[in-house]
């Protein structure tokens, strides 16, 4: 856990949130800012900074991580989502915990936005 880290806070249950799913090695949540009608977050629970250091760390943690991602969107009876993950400043990563966005809930145009 990194004690500065945001989402290793919600996980460890410092900060409040709106949990959707929680397994032993993941947290889902609402994004306290949807981008639309359906917006979760779904992080590991161990500390990550991005995609890429947690497929190099821990290939099953990172197919945990997708196992819960797709879990969500059943749980919110989505049949169309996209699942996005942004990887540095420039892509538009503010928190610096790899986390995946399941977006749903009306049509998602490309390019995303």
């Amino acid at each position: 856990m990194d004690s500065q880290c945001l989402f290793c806070r919600i996980v460890a249950g410092e900060i409040p949130a709106d949990v959707v799913l929680e397994t032993a090695s993941t947290l889902a949540f609402r994004d306290i800012s949807p981008q639309a009608p359906v917006h979760v977050l779904v992080v590991p629970k161990a500390h990550h900074r991005d995609l890429r250091a947690l497929a190099e760390a821990d290939s099953a943690l990172a197919a945990e991580l997708l196992e819960a991602l797709g879990a969500v969107a059943a749980l919110e009876n989505l049949d169309h989502y996209r699942i996005v993950f942004n990887t540095g400043t420039e892509a538009g990563q503010s928190v610096f915990h790899v986390h995946g966005h399941v977006l749903g809930g009306r049509p998602l145009g490309w390019p995303p936005g």
